[in-house]
């Protein structure tokens, strides 16, 4: 049979072993599942041996100075209702304060040592390689499992580490002098202790917490996991960096590993003679050699004044929560290996591939390949079918439905014989056309894009909107520099616009490559710049022959590059193909502007320089943002959108005034001219507020003016009153107050509108602010005349109000208030709560363990949902939990608790983002698929509480906030608990 055995000193060791009495027990297993195979061939049974058959022993420990039990209460109770029987050695909890009775109650039973060590599965401390193998033992590496998301649960170092950081604090202070909070009294002033912490791996971030738990100073250097070796360079300035640091800090925890390697030796023994009389020193990589050069393994000393602190097992110290901590992963990497109840070592698993070491004595490490005949890709659990209920259909009147289809192609029709009726010029009737053919394109395209690519989609619109720069281009004038008022708009206009263009697509390019999966087939899509360079170079050649038409084929062919970018993003294949081709398309009609302008030397180095300092500006800007602020860039660069257009339309009118006089078709230009100031000025304004609450610099919550209704339809009206008299007047000082007017209203406009809408609809009001963009881009090919700003114009403002209707339909009903959620809290029975990093940053675990305390109290079903690495580190969710008083029995874990989500009536997501993303297990593209996630959108009906819609640390859209039982509650964690919790105590006062 097969024994388990766990050494926690040089090798962190989960073996298995294979005896002659065993073999002989296991052989009969063996035959007696062939022989139930044979009988029951149309549900053949899962390979390996039955949990029932297998008795698990835990012996006490005899290592010198180990407190810890390999397996805690919880992990029993755990291992015996899946079928195991347990054996605990009398006595084996006792240093980690588990008693007998407590493993008794737990379904283990309690054996002397001899007994404990007939069991088929032995969880014990010591190193024995040797002898494992010479028994012909399987033997597992804890501290060798790979470090993938499935296996995070099982990931020992972590918590041993977590615990680790804390202790070593706690030692730090036992052994400091003064306080580490800073205090004020009536004896004078105590300043606080200042803490430097050296690496940020999961020791270092548990010191740093606890730390600063603690009420001291931290400073903390280094970057997350195991050091790296670094450059000379960057070594020299590290240690000129500790030399200063220790010179001012009271305590220095240092935590730097290489794995396989001695520990780095990062401060001297000249860096601790400068430090104070009284400073302490704890050095966490002792066991490897030490990070400090004058510490002394396993060993408590003073050098110098400075208390130098090397234990080796800090972990130990801590026994509890050491032992409850690594029984939960070793428990759940025994429960892992094998399915379906039975125990089976599978080497195509790749978390048993990764740590094996031995099997049946045979050495397996380095981890060996994958077998030939593993399957490439592990399916997800099946899931259990649903019986849908059946809802009768609503009643249709097919005679109602066919008028209103009927009319709305008749007011169509009649609205093309209008625009026939008053066309001024054959080129209205073309623009017309062309407006109308790209509006169908831009509809039919939009609606074949997943919904996992709709904020690269609203990226791409974006930058190909910056296409405005060539309705500054066309109206820049002047030498080196503009000359006139005019052209210095147009210039600013195609500055602001380059850098809309350039920073746009490389944020496209940077959202599209978080889609990359390690095992997608290599990328050569910088191939596109043959058919780039070609057409541009043709095109050139054909405009210095002087082909008469060759600038409208040079549109056109922008245009279909960009309809092409659309299309593109239609799929993930394609997605990169589709930012290539928008890059192709604008740059394309640039280059066509600039051909067909003729402008001398002098402006076209203008124009070339207003694009070169736009393009590095957006550039810069684009390649500094964090991956997490990227959706709110995107609402920034419409802002310059918006700006451009209004910039355009004013130097258009001051240049064509004179032009304006004579032309009997400038009613249309003029029209076109006011629309594009007026949707610029409220995509502008509009932008930068969704920015600013989508970044957090404004509240999230809507600004609801007094009489907000009134005031804007009265700026509505003075738009209105506007444009009447900019069409009847011919004053250039009048029409200009006009233009100034609307540019000025409807900037207001834009601040009040988007104000007044919440945070967690701001995904929707950019796609409209994106929609706005191309309209007012569509309005500047109106008023130039140009072919190729109505079409992209018309195709971003086609597309982008389609998308709008959708993210609309997918957040229906999803927005409630606090009220609301206190109302789902009464209704509701059975409640799982699923905290996330946000309730940790917001402190907000006081309030909601105090409304979970009254609502259990009122005879509600209320537990926790923990997800392996909710937060920031393994467990750290548990303690805040368990420090705010909730009991213990109601936090599970994932695995405890994801199948009753079917059955549980609410669900409160607090702060939890990526850990209950539903692309892990709906979306094969997406780069967190196969993460195991928590389901609480199969729950009846399920809150998310955030600060704002945006994406969490894996910078992944979460499908759980579009899904119709998900309502969304915005703001800050803690203050809605506390709203929460005052109206539970309101609800139940009685």
């Amino acid at each position: 049979m097969y024994r388990v055995l766990k050494a926690a000193h040089h090798f962190n060791l989960t073996a298995f072993s294979t005896c002659t009495r065993e073999v002989r027990e296991c052989h009969g297993l063996r035959s007696s599942l062939r022989q139930l195979s044979s009988k029951a061939t149309t549900n053949p049974a899962p390979s390996g041996i039955p949990y029932s058959k297998l008795t698990v022993g835990v012996p006490k420990e005899i290592f010198q100075n180990e407190r810890r039990v390999a397996l805690s209460p919880a992990a029993i109770k755990t291992l015996t209702k899946q079928g195991f029987t347990v054996l605990v050695e009398d006595g084996a909890g006792e240093e980690a304060k588990f008693s007998n009775a407590d493993y008794e109650s737990s379904g283990a039973k309690i054996k002397n040592r001899n007994d404990v060590y007939k069991a088929d599965i032995i969880l014990k401390n010591k190193d024995l390689v040797d002898k494992l193998a010479s028994r012909e033992i399987t033997a597992f590496a804890m501290d060798c499992i790979p470090r993938i998301s499935r296996a995070q649960v099982f990931d020992a170092l972590s918590s041993m580490a977590n615990i680790a950081g804390y202790k070593a604090v706690i030692e730090a202070a036992n052994n400091f002098g003064r306080f580490f909070t800073g205090q004020i009294t009536a004896a004078g002033k105590v300043p606080p202790a200042k803490v430097l912490v050296i690496g940020g791996g999961v020791a270092g971030l548990s010191a740093i917490g606890t730390a600063k738990n603690m009420g001291a100073i931290e400073h903390g250097e280094g970057v997350g996991g195991y050091a790296k070796e670094m450059s000379k360079e960057f070594i020299q300035a590290e240690m000129e960096l500790f030399a200063r640091q220790c010179k001012e800090v009271d305590i220095i925890v240092t935590t730097a590993l290489i794995p396989g390697k001695a520990a780095p030796k990062l401060i001297t023994r000249e860096m601790v003679e400068t430090m104070k009389q009284g400073s302490v020193i704890v050095d966490l990589a002792s066991e490897s050699g030490g990070n400090v050069e004058t510490t002394k393994p396993k060993e408590l000393y003073v050098y110098k004044g400075v208390t130098h602190i090397g234990y080796t097992d800090l972990p130990s110290r801590l026994p509890t929560q050491s032992s409850t901590l690594y029984a939960n992963n070793i428990s759940k990497f025994l429960l892992s290996i094998g399915s379906a109840g039975h125990y089976d070592v599978n080497l195509s698993d790749e978390v048993v591939r990764g740590s094996i070491i031995l099997k049946e004595g045979k050495l397996l490490w380095p981890p060996p390949p994958p077998p030939k005949d593993a399957a490439v890709a592990t399916q997800a659990p099946p899931r259990k079918a649903v019986k849908a209920e059946v809802v009768k259909p609503e009643e249709v009147n097919p005679f109602g439905s066919t008028m209103k289809k009927a009319l709305v192609a008749t007011g169509g029709l009649g609205g093309f014989l209008a625009l026939g009726a008053i066309s001024p010029n054959p080129a209205f009737g073309m623009m017309v056309t062309t407006f109308s053919l790209a509006g169908i394109v831009g509809y039919y395209t939009v609606w074949g894009v997943t919904p996992s690519l709709h904020s690269p989609l609203m990226s791409v619109t974006n930058a190909i909107s910056g296409i405005t720069a060539v309705g500054g281009l066309l109206c820049m004038g002047g030498g080196y520099f503009p000359h006139t008022p005019a052209a210095s708009l147009a210039a600013t206009a195609a500055f602001i616009s380059s850098i809309n263009i350039f920073g746009g697509f490389l944020i496209t390019q940077r959202m599209l490559d978080m889609f990359k999966r390690p095992g997608d087939p290599p990328e050569y899509n910088y191939l596109y710049a043959i058919p780039a360079l070609g057409f541009l170079g043709g095109y050139l050649g054909a405009h210095m022959h002087g082909f008469p038409d060759i600038q409208q084929m040079g549109y056109l062919a922008a245009s279909l590059c960009c309809v092409g970018a659309l299309t593109g993003l239609s799929s993930q294949g394609s997605a990169r193909v589709g930012n290539a081709m928008g890059m192709i398309g604008v740059s394309t009609g640039i280059v066509a502007t600039l051909a067909g302008l003729g402008a001398s030397p002098q402006v076209l180095v203008q124009m070339l320089g207003c694009i070169a300092g736009g393009g590095t500006l957006g550039t810069i800007i684009a390649k500094r943002v964090a991956i997490t602020d990227l959706p709110q860039l995107v609402a920034a660069f419409h802002s310059f959108v918006g700006l451009a257009a209004v910039l355009t339309c004013v130097s258009t009118y001051m240049s064509e005034y004179s032009h304006f006089l004579t032309d009997p078709s400038a009613a249309v230009a003029k029209t076109a001219l006011f629309l594009g100031t007026f949707i610029g000025g409220v995509t502008f304004t509009g932008s930068l507020v969704a920015y600013g609450k989508l970044q957090g610099l404004l509240s999230s919550e809507p600004l609801l003016l007094p009489a907000r209704n009134a005031l804007n339809l009265s700026m509505l009206a003075g738009n209105v009153g506007a444009l009447g008299y900019f069409m009847t007047n011919s004053g250039f000082n009048a029409d200009m107050s006009c233009l100034g007017t609307t540019a000025l209203l409807s900037s207001t406009m834009g601040v009040t509108l988007t104000a007044a809408i919440g945070g967690a609809d701001m995904p929707v009001v950019i796609s409209v602010l994106n929609s706005y963009s191309g309209w007012a881009l569509c309005a500047e090919g109106f008023m130039l005349n140009n072919s190729l700003l109505t079409i992209v114009g018309t195709l971003i403002g086609s597309s982008g109000a389609i998308l709008s209707y959708i993210m609309c339909k997918a957040m229906n009903r999803s927005l409630i208030n606090a009220p609301d959620a206190i109302e789902l809290i009464k209704e509701a029975q059975n409640i799982i709560i699923t905290p996330g990093y946000g309730l940790c940053v917001a402190k907000a675990q006081y309030p909601l363990a105090e409304m979970v305390d009254i609502l259990r109290k009122n005879g509600k079903k209320v537990r926790f949902g923990i997800h392996p690495v909710a937060g920031r580190m393994p467990g750290q969710l548990n303690v805040l939990l368990a420090e705010a008083g909730v009991p213990y029995d109601t936090v599970l874990e994932m695995e405890e608790i994801n199948e009753d989500f079917n059955h549980t009536d609410l669900t409160l997501v607090v702060g939890a983002n990526d850990t209950v993303n539903s692309a892990a297990e709906e979306d094969p593209n997406s780069i967190i698929a196969g993460m195991p996630v928590l389901r609480v959108w199969n729950s009846k009906h399920t809150i998310v509480m955030k600060r704002t819609l945006g994406v969490g640390y894996a910078a992944v859209d979460n499908p759980i906030f579009y899904k119709p039982n998900t309502s969304m509650l915005l703001g800050d964690a803690k203050k809605t608990c506390d709203v929460l919790l005052a109206g539970v105590k309101q609800a139940y006062a009685k």
